[in-house]
């Protein structure tokens, strides 16, 4: 199994991307989101959720997505991880993932663990400019995830934006490639598939 991990700030385009590949490579692809890993916190109350840090590395549960990680490279398979954005908390089901022969995983800081950096294949870092960034995820936590206009300019200033200059913007020296333009890039889809495609063969 191949792990192509895709890394960079919120609203570069790292999902849309993997979608995009995943759908190049065919058959044998599929893609898990890094930030269906959040730590669950039952013990605080609604209003303590909201105020936690979601963009700093500690809100992940590094542990438990390596645990996954390993299990799937071994032949076996694991539990959909999920996360309710609305109310902030674990929302795992039943759903098995089994192993297959490209997996492609994505987040902020899916290249923070350096164990689970030794286990990727191909390292892509989105390179996209910090206000397309913003207006990309003003659009996804309005429209996905309910989410207010307040709520995200207050998230965006107190968290997003201090934790891309402390961790995520330094993750670009981890990468193989770097993708400019967006997660709709489709020349560098068609050139990382055909790239894929040849190492399976």
């Amino acid at each position: 199994m191949l792990i192509i991990g895709i890394c960079g700030a919120s609203g570069s385009g790292k999902s849309t991307l993997a979608q995009e590949l995943c759908k190049a490579i065919g058959d044998g692809c599929t893609v898990i989101n890094h930030d269906c890993y959040y730590r669950d916190h039952p013990n605080l109350s609604y209003e303590e959720r909201c105020l936690l840090n979601y963009d700093e590395p500690d809100i992940f549960d590094h542990d438990l997505f390596l645990e996954d990680m390993r299990t799937l490279l071994s032949g076996q398979p694991i539990t959909r991880k999920q996360y309710d954005y609305a109310n902030h908390c674990r929302a795992d089901s039943n759903e098995l993932i089994y192993p297959c022969r490209v997996l492609i995983i994505e987040g902020i800081h899916v290249f923070y663990d350096e164990r689970l950096l030794e286990l990727m294949f191909l390292k892509l870092y989105m390179s996209v400019e910090p206000d397309v960034c913003l207006l990309r995820r003003i659009s996804r936590d309005i429209n996905e995830r309910g989410r207010s206009i307040d709520s995200i300019s207050m998230q965006y200033m107190t968290t997003v934006k201090p934790m891309f200059d402390k961790h995520i913007r330094n993750y670009i020296e981890l990468a193989d490639v770097i993708v400019a333009h967006g997660g709709k890039n489709a020349r560098i889809v068609e050139i990382l598939a055909g790239y894929v495609r040849h190492e399976l063969q």
